[in-house]
C-alpha cells in the first residue's frame, strides 16, 4: 500500500520556495521523494523565494500559475523515474497558511474538463481573476483588521471567534481588501481558496473543500462550531459564504483522483483524495504530538506548537482547530527573538563558544539565584516589547549580570516566556508531557537541559526537516481509516520515535513554577514601559 503525499509549501510556515512530494508506504516507510525549487526551476517568474516582494514592501503575492507548473514538472519528474502512480491508494497534502487563490468565473467547467493530452498551465492559464496571491509574508492589510475587528467587538472577541486577533496576512483580511481595492477582479471571482485547498481542486478536478484547520487562519471561521462566522462573512465581503463553500473536517475524503491524472500519469480511478491543510497544522500531523505535548522549534524565531483540549484565545498566539482530532485544538506561538539574540549573548559574554557557553549553564543553579532577564534585540511578536531588561532577586532592575548570569539569564527567560505565554493559551502540563525540540539549538544539550527544567517535562529531539510532508502522507492514510473510528495516532503509532535526550532535575518544578509567576509580574513592567 503506498500513500502519496503533494504538498505546496513542505518547511512550515516561514518557506514557500518549493513543491514536495513524499510517498510513503503501508508501513510508514519512506519509499520516494521529489521536489521542484520554484526560483531555479522555474526562472521565467522571476520570484525570490518563491514570492515577489512589491515596492511598498508590504504587499507579498506568489504567481499562482507558477505552483501549477510546478505540479507539471514535479509529476513529470516521477514520470521520468518510473514511479508507479497506479500503486497510490490516497493523496493529501498542504500549503503555506494564510495564501490565497481566486478562481475566475468558469473555471470550475474548466476543471471538470481537463484533456490529458495537454499540461495543467496551459489548461488553467486563463482560470485565475487574480494572478499573483497574497501569501503569508503580506503585511498590506491593516485597515481592514481594524474594520474586522471594530465589527466583530473588539479584537480580544475576534480571537475568541476565530482564534486570532486581525492579522494582515489571514485570509479574511487579504479578501476585504482585494473587494475593495480591486473590485473588477473581485466581481470575476467565483470560488476563493486556500493555498491548501486550490492544490487538492486539482487532484479533484473539482473545488475541494476548505478544512478546519486551514481556515481556522483566516479570521472567518468560528473555531468551537466549525462554521463560518456570519459576523465575520459580513464584515468582509457580500455572499461570501458562497465563494468559500463550506468548511469539512480535516480528515475528510473529498472523492476520487480526477480523471486528468488516471489518463496522464496512470493514477488508479479509485485513489482518494483527503483534504488537504495548512502547512502548520500538517506539521503538528508529522510531528505525532499527543495531548499534553509541546513542540519548541529552536530557530531564526522559535516557535512553540501545542496540542490544546481547551483553548483559550488570547491577543496574542493562534488557535487553530486540530488536522488530526475534531475534538481538540492546536495553538502556534511565534517568538522573533531566537537563535540571533542566543547568538547575540554568546558573543558577548562566551566569546563565541558555543562551549564556553553550554559551560556557564552547567555552572550556574537553577533559577540563577533569582535573576531574571529579557532580551529583545528587535521588536518582539509574543509579548510585544523591545530592548533588555534585567531584573535581580529583589525585582530590582539593574544594568548589567555578570557573563555566567547573563547567559542562564537569557536561555531561562526565553523558555519561561516560552512557557507562560502557552499556558495563556489553555496549555497545560500534564503527567506524561513530552516536550519535542527542533531546530539548530536543539543540538545543544545544555541548552535542552534548561528547557527541561523550566516545563518539568522531558525534552526529545526530532527531526522537522520533512515535518508538513510526512503529516500529509500520515493524514492521507488516515483519511481512509478515520470513518472506521481508528484514531490518528493509532495508524502512526509505528513511526520512528523520537530520541530523549534530557530529563528535569528533581527540583525543577520547586524552583520554576514560584519563577514563573515573578516572571509574569515583571513582563508587565516591561510592557508598561515607554518603547524607544
Amino acid at each position: 500500500m503506498r500513500i502519496s503525499d503533494q504538498i505546496i509549501d513542505p518547511a512550515g510556515a516561514q518557506s514557500g520556495d518549493q513543491l514536495k512530494a513524499v510517498v510513503i508506504d503501508g508501513n510508514l516507510n519512506v519509499v520516494h521523494q521529489s521536489s521542484v525549487q520554484f526560483d531555479s526551476e522555474l526562472p521565467d517568474f522571476r520570484t525570490q523565494g518563491g514570492v515577489h516582494i512589491h515596492t511598498d514592501r508590504l504587499t507579498v503575492t506568489s504567481p499562482v500559475l507558477m505552483w501549477v507548473q510546478a505540479l507539471d514538472l514535479l509529476l513529470d519528474k516521477m514520470k521520468r523515474a518510473a514511479f508507479d502512480f497506479a500503486g497510490v491508494r490516497a493523496l493529501s497534502g498542504s500549503g503555506q497558511q494564510h495564501g490565497s487563490v481566486f478562481w475566475r468565473t468558469g473555471a470550475s467547467e474548466t476543471l471538470k474538463h481537463l484533456d490529458p493530452d495537454h499540461n495543467l498551465e496551459q489548461l488553467l492559464h486563463d482560470s485565475f481573476s487574480v494572478s499573483d496571491s497574497p501569501v503569508w509574508m503580506d503585511s498590506s492589510s491593516s485597515k481592514q483588521c481594524l474594520d474586522l475587528e471594530a465589527a466583530a467587538g473588539g479584537a480580544e472577541r475576534l480571537a475568541e471567534i476565530t482564534g486570532s486577533r486581525g492579522y494582515e496576512r489571514f485570509t479574511g483580511n487579504q479578501i476585504a481588501k482585494l473587494r475593495q481595492t480591486r473590485p473588477d477582479e473581485f466581481m470575476d471571482t467565483e470560488r476563493i481558496s486556500l493555498v491548501s485547498s486550490f492544490a487538492a481542486s486539482l487532484f479533484l478536478g473539482g473545488y475541494a473543500a476548505i478544512d478546519y484547520s486551514d481556515g481556522s487562519g483566516m479570521n472567518l471561521l468560528d473555531i468551537r462550531t466549525r462554521n463560518w462566522s456570519q459576523i465575520c462573512l459580513e464584515a468582509t465581503a457580500p455572499h461570501l459564504d458562497q465563494l468559500l463553500g463550506a468548511a469539512l473536517p480535516s480528515t475528510s475524503v473529498l472523492g476520487s483522483i480526477s480523471s486528468y491524472f488516471v489518463h496522464r500519469f496512470g493514477f488508479s480511478e479509485s485513489c482518494r483524495v483527503v483534504s488537504f491543510t495548512g502547512d502548520n497544522p500538517a506539521s503538528l500531523a508529522g510531528m505525532r504530538l499527543q495531548p499534553g505535548d509541546i513542540a519548541v522549534s529552536l530557530g531564526t524565531s522559535d516557535t512553540v506548537f501545542l496540542w490544546v483540549q481547551n483553548p483559550r484565545p488570547a491577543l496574542e498566539g493562534h488557535v487553530f482547530c486540530s488536522p488530526v482530532d475534531q475534538e481538540a485544538f492546536m495553538a502556534l506561538l511565534c517568538f522573533k527573538n531566537g537563535s540571533l539574540t542566543r547568538e547575540h549573548i554568546s558573543n558577548e559574554c562566551a566569546g563565541g563558544s558555543w562551549e564556553v557557553f553550554s559551560a556557564m549553564l552547567r555552572e550556574t543553579p537553577l533559577g540563577n539565584d533569582g535573576n531574571i532577564g529579557f532580551y529583545f534585540d528587535t521588536m518582539e511578536i509574543t509579548p510585544p516589547a523591545v530592548g533588555i531588561h534585567r531584573f535581580d532577586s529583589e525585582d530590582s532592575e539593574v544594568s548589567s549580570f555578570s557573563p555566567q548570569v547573563e547567559v542562564r539569564a537569557l536561555v531561562e527567560g526565553q523558555f519561561l516566556s516560552r512557557r507562560l505565554h502557552a499556558e495563556r493559551l489553555g496549555y497545560s502540563i500534564l503527567p506524561g508531557t513530552r516536550v519535542l525540540a527542533t531546530g539548530g539549538a536543539s543540538s545543544n544539550k545544555e541548552i535542552l537541559q534548561v528547557l527541561s527544567d523550566v516545563f518539568n517535562a522531558p525534552v526529545y529531539t526530532i527531526d522537522l526537516s520533512d515535518s508538513a510532508c510526512l503529516g500529509s502522507a500520515y493524514r492521507a492514510l488516515h483519511g481512509l481509516l478515520a470513518e472506521s473510528g481508528v484514531s490518528f495516532l493509532d495508524v502512526v503509532k509505528n513511526a520512528p520515535e523520537p530520541q530523549r535526550t534530557t530529563t528535569p532535575h528533581p527540583s525543577a518544578k520547586q524552583v520554576y513554577d514560584g519563577m514563573l509567576q515573578r516572571f509574569a509580574r515583571l513582563e508587565e513592567r516591561v510592557l508598561q514601559k515607554p518603547r524607544p
